[in-house]
């Protein structure tokens, strides 16, 4: 039972420490509505969603209002769209961009902030549906406002799709082109996956998986400013203390996670899926998880440490998270994207973080390269590289590892791209001037490693 002191002390978070639910995302399976002809399928899957989702946004702002918990965003993802692809007759690009202006149009009549499922998951090889859909990413992104996309390019089980690979850095820079009067935000909404999960709620990766029912509502949770302000008061403390004060903290964001997410998923008639634990900053001052790694001890994020600071954070975030939720699913952890969050910006700009480093802590924590912008001279085979380094560490750790990566068009290093609201601005990083050229070329499969062997 919750005593005074409880309830004043979540209170206090909400008002003072940028506590929110970042996100109520409805998976919505569209399985059920593949024809053979693409504006039947499109009808189809416009009814679905509009019929579903309908009071997503209502019940939301309702909860929130009745508990005053802050709810960022009102999501829904589906069924990766290349499925539906696959069962036309016709697998024209201009098909293909069909879909990805109808979830663009439901999404906006139910009122949600993004609809994610623009997707493929490639990671041994296309079909002819997932090439085709693959293809019409740039277009689609570029032509619709809120439709997010990903692609999974290896597993843990499988390698990595070097071919896909190579297709996704040619396809990234497309999308910038394609939105260069905006910073190439298309790329913003894009999201390139190794061991890519099912029940993710966080977006641009978002998509309702095949071992996911008719429709589910999973719930994610934040709250970095939380963490650091209880980390302040155990300043000097030995790690174990640290690691302590993050778990019960963890456990508290979750409960509330946990909450908002039964309440959801009863007023919508909808099953509860998960609540993911990750920890989402945003550009806000305070809610930086930057910030927590240097009120262990850190004077910059980015120095020496960071990873073993990373590491820590992350472990004692999953402990305290699962003691409160006995479903916890989607990335859980902590997000490190470069462009949402301001510890990470300033660390960035003053030379203390780099991709290097970036890509090392991406070993112990949620995903991967997350909002990095780079000069927009990049090649697509750089970006096919860095794609595969990232594709790596998460095949061979078995964890979920992501990148995405926005070459800003006329920017160069030390050049600031703004998109505004909970995506930031990003500095320009600087990429090896050396060629990775050959080795993209070479194509195929890079082999499972031992790993995968656990039958």
């Amino acid at each position: 039972m919750l005593n005074p002191f409880e309830i004043l002390e979540t209170i206090n978070m909400i008002d003072k420490e940028n506590l929110d639910i970042r996100t109520i995302t409805m998976g919505i399976s569209l399985k059920d509505c593949a024809d053979p002809d693409a504006d039947k399928a499109c009808e189809k899957v416009y009814k679905k969603i509009t019929e579903y989702a309908k009071d997503l946004v209502t019940v939301g702002c309702n909860i929130e209002k009745q508990y005053g918990i802050p709810i960022i965003n009102k999501r829904v993802s589906v069924t990766p769209i290349s499925n539906l692809i696959d069962a036309l007759d016709d697998k024209s690009e201009e098909n293909c961009i069909k879909f990805a202006k109808t979830l663009d149009i439901a999404a906006k009549k139910i009122g949600v902030n993004f609809i994610g499922g623009y997707s493929a998951l490639v990671h041994k090889g296309f079909t002819e549906g997932e090439k085709a859909l693959i293809n019409s990413i740039p277009r689609a992104l570029a032509e619709t406002d809120i439709v997010c996309s990903s692609v999974n390019v290896g597993t843990t089980k499988a390698g990595i799709n070097m071919d896909a690979v190579a297709l996704m850095g040619k396809i990234i820079k497309k999308a910038a082109e394609l939105t260069k009067d905006n910073g190439g935000f298309a790329c913003a909404k894009l999201v390139v996956f190794t061991n890519a999960v099912e029940d993710n709620p966080f977006m641009a990766g978002a998509f309702h998986g095949e071992g996911e029912g008719e429709a589910v509502i999973n719930v994610g949770v934040s709250g970095p400013g939380v963490v650091k302000c209880a980390l302040e008061k155990v300043k000097g403390e030995p790690f174990g203390v640290v690691a302590e004060t993050i778990k019960k903290t963890a456990f508290k964001i979750t409960r509330m996670g946990q909450l908002v997410a039964q309440e959801a998923s009863k007023r919508l008639g909808v099953p509860f899926g998960i609540v993911d634990l990750s920890l989402a900053p945003t550009p806000a001052i305070g809610d930086s998880v930057a910030y927590i790694l240097e009120e262990m001890g850190l004077e910059k994020c980015g120095t020496h440490g960071t990873t073993a600071a990373l590491a820590l954070l992350n472990d004692a975030v999953k402990k305290g998270g699962v003691m409160a939720s006995s479903y916890v699913g989607g990335l859980s952890g902590a997000f490190i994207p470069v462009s949402e969050d301001a510890g990470m910006i300033a660390s960035a700009k003053c030379g203390a973080l780099t991709l290097e480093k970036l890509e090392a802590m991406t070993c112990v924590c949620s995903v991967g390269l997350d909002m990095i912008a780079v000069p927009g001279t990049a090649s697509a085979e750089t970006i096919s590289a860095i794609i595969a380094d990232e594709s790596a560490i998460g095949m061979v750790n078995t964890k979920t590892t992501a990148v995405r990566i926005i070459p800003a068009p006329g920017k160069n290093v030390g050049d600031v791209v703004e998109f505004g609201g909970l995506l930031g601005s990003c500095p320009v990083m600087q990429v090896k001037e050396y060629s990775s050229a050959e080795f993209i070329a070479r194509g195929g499969r890079i082999p499972a490693p031992l790993q995968a062997l656990k039958n």
